[in-house]
């Protein structure tokens, strides 16, 4: 068994080690564990967004923080005839799994989440670094119905076969004749 006692007046290093020790000043406590220097990242952690606290080193190594690239949307209603314009526009740095093959072909399926749900789907493109879509879908619905739901895209291959590999949604509380921009973080697929 260490004694903890004397390793608290070590180096910087023992920071986890002199964490421990509440008979030593306050103030050396806090200096050593705010300094980012003297801790270690190997036994850094921080809390995630399930709240466990995980290794910095599992962080950057796990699959779920892994970046599966962003969707481009547009998004206007014109209130004199009820209509919502959605214009898919680009999808930059798709990640997408070996199984699909080098070069998919992807397409983005858009779901308004109204009691009724309305689908869309753009064309299929060749998978690349920004995938180009510019498609406009128009759909006649009353603003009050729209500003309960989601937009949810689903990002999908149609070749070698039919597979949802990312989505993403946001909420249309906010919707007006302004077209606003939006660029929206691909997750990986709920199961």
């Amino acid at each position: 068994v260490s004694d903890l006692r004397a390793s608290a007046l070590a180096g910087p290093l023992d920071v986890s080690r002199s964490m421990f020790d509440l008979r030593s000043p306050p103030h050396r406590f806090i200096k050593r564990y705010d300094s980012v220097s003297s801790v270690p990242s190997s036994s850094s952690s921080r809390k995630d967004s399930q709240g466990s606290n995980r290794s910095l080193d599992t962080i950057t190594l796990s699959g779920d923080e892994r970046d599966f690239g962003r969707l481009n949307v547009k998004l206007c209603y014109v209130s004199s005839v009820e209509q919502i314009w959605i214009t898919v526009l680009h999808c930059k740095d798709l990640s997408w799994p070996s199984s699909c093959g080098e070069n998919p072909r992807i397409c983005v399926k858009g779901i308004l989440t109204l009691p009724k749900p309305v689908h869309f789907k753009s064309s299929a493109k060749e998978a690349c670094n920004d995938i180009e879509f510019m498609e406009t879908f128009v759909f006649a619905i009353k603003l009050q119905s729209l500003q309960a739901v989601r937009l949810v895209f689903k990002i999908q291959t149609q070749t070698p076969r039919k597979k949802t590999i990312g989505e993403c949604s946001l909420a249309l509380r906010e919707l007006s004749s302004q077209e606003s921009n939006h660029w929206l973080d691909i997750s990986p697929p709920s199961k």
